[in-house]
């Protein structure tokens, strides 16, 4: 019942968000989202034995999701300010390698550890930049059918898999999740994509939209087991216990991870 609540006030709250909210206070509550899945990250890297200047990393992956949007925000960032961030984010690869040789105590894991510190702005930053990106760029409906596109496979997935789920897909990462499960997420998830794409994108060939569609819901699937294998790595069941019966925000938002950066490029440039 806590599990079924929650991701009831959850979709409500985020379907608030995306439909009704300006295009500031949209931002703003994806700039939190971001902070929080961060400092999930954060720990998941910890735990792998993987510690990150979190304030450096930090500052350097919200700087990347604002790089990403901020072309679209003409009227709230100045040009100059573009390419001052764009500047600044390409120094945060400079700065957080030198920090990662300040901290080095002669161990092998040299390379894991400046990679997980600069990780986070390839998937954090860039697909939560592109989310804000693409509202702006195609408006709420696009933005929400790819969420609705994602929800569904989620559901179609779970319950796909609970009735005919036999054959583990990645047993080694994922146990519960099937071979049956994901092929009834690709149907109902591309065909969600196909049919409301007619409304909310009519401008894209019906063809199109199906390869769309298949193409967010493997995505979806890859995020989904990605995070997967970080909490295994890390040896935790949840990113936290920040959403009552559902884990963290990494745990609610791992498939758009994913999905998002191309769904935003094919709408951007195809």
């Amino acid at each position: 019942m806590t599990r079924v609540l929650s991701g009831a006030v959850l979709i409500a709250i985020t379907a608030a968000v995306v439909w009704l909210a300006p295009a500031w206070l949209f931002f703003a509550v994806a700039e939190l989202v971001l902070l929080l899945a961060y400092v999930e990250y954060a720990r998941l890297a910890d735990a792998c034995g993987l510690p990150i200047p979190r304030v450096t990393a930090g500052a350097a992956t919200v700087l990347a999701s604002i790089g990403v949007s901020s072309s679209r925000w003409t009227d709230l960032v100045p040009v100059d300010t573009a390419v001052v961030l764009d500047a600044v984010l390409m120094s945060a690869f400079v700065v957080l390698a030198a920090l990662t040789m300040m901290s080095w105590r002669g161990d092998r894991a040299v390379l894991a550890r400046a990679g997980a510190a600069i990780f986070p702005l390839l998937y954090l930053g860039l697909p939560i930049g592109a989310l804000v990106a693409l509202r702006l760029l195609r408006g709420r409906e696009a933005l929400f059918l790819l969420m609705l596109t994602v929800m569904i496979s989620d559901t179609a997935q779970y319950y796909s898999g609970r009735a005919f789920g036999r054959r583990p897909l990645a047993p080694a990462i994922s146990p519960k999740k099937t071979v049956e499960g994901a092929v009834g997420g690709f149907v109902f998830g591309a065909l969600t994509l196909a049919a409301i794409g007619v409304w909310w994108l009519p401008d894209m060939p019906i063809a199109l939209r199906g390869l769309l569609g298949v193409t967010v819901v493997a995505l979806g699937i890859a995020g989904d087991l990605f995070e997967s294998m970080l909490k295994r790595a890390a040896g935790v069941k949840d990113s936290s216990a920040l959403i009552p019966g559902h884990g963290g925000v990494l745990d609610r938002i791992d498939a758009l991870l994913f999905a998002a950066p191309i769904y935003y490029v094919v709408l951007k440039y195809v």
